[in-house]
């Protein structure tokens, strides 16, 4: 098992995260948020009742995808 660390700095519906990878951040409230990792890629996750949730990357797609 590995060990990590997170830090994460709330103002209002705005969270930066930091971490040894770099500085990510988001935005939204419990239900709905976009936010974005430190290495660039995007999602939107959406919080259902019951412990749901539906989330999915958006933007571009990586470009090693098996195709030249």
């Amino acid at each position: 098992m590995g060990w990590g660390y997170r830090k994460s700095i709330k103002i209002g519906p705005f969270r930066i995260d930091l971490s040894p990878r770099g500085v990510g951040h988001s935005f939204g409230n419990r239900r709905f948020h976009v936010s974005r990792t430190p290495d660039g890629r995007k999602y939107v996750t959406v919080n259902l009742p019951g412990g749901f949730h539906v989330g999915k990357a958006i933007g571009r797609r990586s470009r090693y995808r098996g195709h030249y």
